[in-house]
């Protein structure tokens, strides 16, 4: 774990609650001077622990009401058609994550379309004509139970999870 003290996981559990928070309020909130605050937040950007801020947008307010997890199979276990693969999600805005995975599946999909009729013409006109992609197996996502809200600071996990995390020696 970085050089990171109690200050420094309050501010990140913070921000990431809120991104909008002024140095004015962060300081508040974590009991540290504004100047404090926006030197230890500049640190924490600079050192790429923060890595950027974003809106939370509701995707059904945009007309994409279908969120879908698809599996994907290569057709060859090489690393230029992974390379192939990994170019063609990186270029399509509808994947919303990607992830490469041990298994019976290479590739798990997180992906957001208007309706069925656009989930159709993502998996047979883009994905399986693909000359990377064997197999493709869609599964449609019926309700949302927990969405990502962050990642869990030390200061918010529990038991032995937190000692752990806080007992990694820096690297050297």
């Amino acid at each position: 774990m970085e050089q990171l003290d109690g200050f420094d996981l309050k501010i990140l559990s913070e921000l990431q609650r809120d991104g909008h928070l002024t140095n004015n309020e962060l300081s508040e909130r974590v009991a540290l001077s504004p100047s404090q605050c926006s030197r230890r937040r500049t640190r924490l950007e600079a050192e790429g622990i923060i890595t950027g801020y974003q809106a939370q947008i509701d995707r059904q307010r945009l007309g994409l009401d279908l969120m879908v997890v698809i599996s994907v199979t290569l057709a060859t276990h090489n690393r230029d058609n992974a390379k192939r693969f990994a170019n063609l999600v990186s270029a399509l805005p509808e994947v919303l994550e990607a992830y490469a995975l041990t298994g019976e599946m290479d590739y798990h999909l997180r992906v957001v379309t208007p309706d069925l009729a656009g989930l159709s013409r993502f998996v047979n006109e883009v994905l399986l004509p693909h000359d990377s992609v064997q197999h493709v197996k869609t599964s449609i996502v019926l309700e949302t139970l927990k969405s990502f809200e962050g990642l869990p600071i030390p200061t918010q996990m529990k038991g032995a999870a937190a000692m752990r995390v806080a007992a990694k020696p820096s690297p050297a």
